[in-house]
């Protein structure tokens, strides 16, 4: 039933109810029903079709009202994602690759004049600052709201089997996790964490494939990344050099899960 002809129905059905009544009272009731009595079931039979018809097809417009209302609230909030992902890569992401380009050309205006200098630590910081708001853009862009994201290319087992393509690794993936209810805030946490955690093992660990299991749901969940790489030093994970880690344990930490970092 379509929102206009759901006010039709309410515009017109107690017209005809009324006008039905009268008919009938006037040419086949007047004998058993005098005048003061049917102008009193009047007001009584149309209220009792209001309570019965009426009141249900109000609450369905109501209904329709409020999810007209939460599409065009979720429709601005992408708008103002997508808005905030275009200056940060027509920005921030086009400076980096320009400050980039500045370093190189540098350092080999300096190779060519004979000095040496080592623009290494400078290069690789622009490079994991550029990583990091390319991410942010990647964040941004996910659909915010799971209910509106149902579709196959919104849900988080999609989004994940992207992240892993995008890095080149074979997966190996168990994803038992129940994607319903989950606040947009906790969706795109989680996903940072994981697009982090996938990016770290194919810089850090050499690995080809990785494993990724998860199940529970929004309240209870645990969800394991695995590979077989190289491995790491315990006290690494602790290094300040280790941005990703850090970032994943502040994640972690605010939407009050719990982040282990193991090499086994």
């Amino acid at each position: 039933m379509s929102y206009k002809f759901t006010k039709w129905l309410i515009l017109i059905v107690p017209t005809l109810v009324v006008g039905v009544w009268e008919v009938v009272r006037h040419q086949f009731l007047m004998p058993y029903v005098s005048m003061e009595l049917g102008n009193v079931l009047t007001p009584i039979l149309l209220f009792a079709v209001s309570i019965t018809l009426l009141y249900r097809w109000f609450a369905y417009l109501e209904r329709m009202q409020e999810e007209l209302q939460r599409e065009r609230a979720l429709k601005a909030r992408l708008e103002q994602r997508e808005q905030l992902a275009r200056e940060l890569h027509d920005g921030i992401a086009q400076s980096l690759f320009l400050l980039s380009v500045k370093v190189d050309r540098a350092e080999r205006q300096q190779q060519t004049e004979g000095v040496a200098s080592d623009w290494n630590e400078l290069r690789k910081t622009i490079h994991e600052v550029n990583r990091y708001v390319r991410e942010a853009i990647s964040d941004l862009r996910i659909p915010p709201n799971t209910k509106e994201g149902d579709t196959e290319e919104a849900s988080m087992l999609a989004i994940v089997r992207r992240i892993a393509s995008e890095q080149q690794l074979t997966l190996r993936l168990d994803w038992q996790l129940e994607e319903t209810d989950w606040p947009a805030k906790a969706k795109m946490e989680l996903l940072s964490c994981l697009r982090e955690a996938v990016i770290n093992a194919a810089k850090h660990a050499n690995v080809q494939d990785i494993g990724i299991s998860a199940s529970g749901d929004a309240r209870d969940f645990v969800v394991k990344i695995a590979d077989r790489g190289c491995g790491f030093a315990q006290e690494d994970a602790s290094n300040p050099g280790r941005y990703g880690l850090r970032i994943m344990k502040e994640r972690v930490n605010e939407m009050g899960w719990e982040l282990i970092v193991a090499d086994d």
